[in-house]
């Protein structure tokens, strides 16, 4: 859990969704939690890692997000795999239809955060990488990497 300047708490990050999308476009999604889910989040119990997101019948539901049941719960704990209704303006969605309706585009969670005491869900609208693309951003990194150790050994020397 990373808490930043402007009160926002990050809960959980899809690090794959960078590493096997490029990222165009990004929403800001409220989620619709039921028992103690909201508990269970503020604890930092949640993975995105093979989460999606769909739109059905005018509204979008995030699938694939696991949020762990809370250890103190009771039997209103709810499946953590279940999928989650975001609340989203029907403007978002229709957005979201057009970019789904072209090819190769695909709607994935990057991170889940507080604001305040509300439960936000940043969604992105994504294009697959190819494995050529996976592989010239680990050169990328990896040059970075050890850019950031040579300038450090020659400040510290």
């Amino acid at each position: 859990m990373v808490k930043a300047k402007d009160g926002v708490k990050i809960l959980a990050r899809n690090k794959k969704a960078y590493h096997d999308y490029f990222i165009n476009e990004t929403y800001q999604a409220g989620i619709e939690l039921v028992g103690t889910e909201v508990k269970s989040l503020r604890a930092g119990r949640c993975n995105l890692k093979d989460s999606f997101v769909r739109v059905e019948g005018g509204e979008a539901f995030v699938y694939g997000m696991h949020v762990s049941p809370y250890e103190f719960g009771n039997i209103f704990n709810k499946d953590p795999l279940r999928k989650r209704r975001l609340l989203l303006h029907k403007i978002e969605i229709k957005k979201l239809l057009e970019a789904l309706s072209q090819d190769g585009l695909t709607i994935v969670p990057t991170r889940v955060y507080l604001v305040g005491s509300l439960v936000k869900l940043d969604i992105a609208v994504a294009k697959g990488k190819k494995l050529y693309d996976k592989r010239h951003s680990i050169a990328e990194r990896d040059v970075k990497r050890e850019a950031q150790k040579e300038f450090k050994i020659r400040n510290l020397g």
